[in-house]
């Protein structure tokens, strides 16, 4: 009698989160836009868009998601143009609320004693009329536990903002809140993070801006 082979072991099916930051806009970097409407994207920002839609090419998406506002649904716009799929606005993903602090310039802001609780102690703070950072990651992990759960073994494409994105990858990692500012996500940039049943979730790569992503996927 011949032993007989042991069958491979099966592969665990995995869901692929791509979290994109939109494009850069005329005041990124200078104003803390918030929610505010009518922010569009600027030159090097739609450019970032092409550039992003262009890394995805060869990945097999199953779905393209983004924040209302009107940067990152511009930012998703080529994406979807390329794969042919529909954007579909989720609000879980929107930009946190900076209440009072909408549309004030970060150098005014940097200046202000609550800055250093935004910077070094953010789980305590809540901006003046608006979210704290603890409702942020919530609602934005919450969010994408359901896009999860709804594609599940799929590869779904979010397009987000950088403090939620930031927080996702935080809490993907077990990062403390008050530590996620040390986490960089440029405009225009990808992070992945992997999910698997009965497992804790891996970040596969964070503020990625360069190569294809089609090998995230095997054909």
């Amino acid at each position: 009698m011949t032993e007989a082979t042991p069958p491979p072991p099966l592969k665990q099916e995995t869901t692929l989160l791509l979290l994109v930051r939109h494009g850069q806009t005329p005041t990124t970097g200078a104003v803390l836009p918030g929610r505010a409407p009518g922010l569009h994207l600027s030159d090097r920002g739609r450019a970032q868009a092409e550039r992003v839609a262009e890394r995805l090419a060869g990945l097999p998406l199953d779905a393209i998601y983004s924040s209302p506002l009107e940067r990152a649904r511009e930012t998703a716009e080529p994406a979807a143009a390329t794969s042919g799929l529909a954007v579909h606005l989720n609000t879980g993903l929107i930009e946190c609320d900076f209440g009072e602090w909408t549309g004030a310039a970060l150098a005014e802001l940097s200046g202000l004693p609550q800055w250093q609780s935004v910077q070094h102690t953010p789980s305590s703070f809540r901006f003046p009329g608006g979210e704290s950072f603890q409702q942020m990651q919530a609602r934005m992990v919450g969010a994408l536990e359901a896009l999860r759960r709804a594609h599940a073994g799929g590869v779904v494409v979010c397009f987000s903002h950088a403090d939620p994105v930031k927080a996702a990858l935080a809490h993907a990692l077990g990062t403390h809140l008050d530590l996620f500012q040390r986490i960089v996500v440029s405009p225009g940039s990808i992070s992945v993070i992997s999910y698997a049943d009965g497992l804790p979730p891996a970040v596969l790569t964070v503020n990625s801006a360069l190569e294809p992503l089609s090998g995230l996927r095997a054909p």
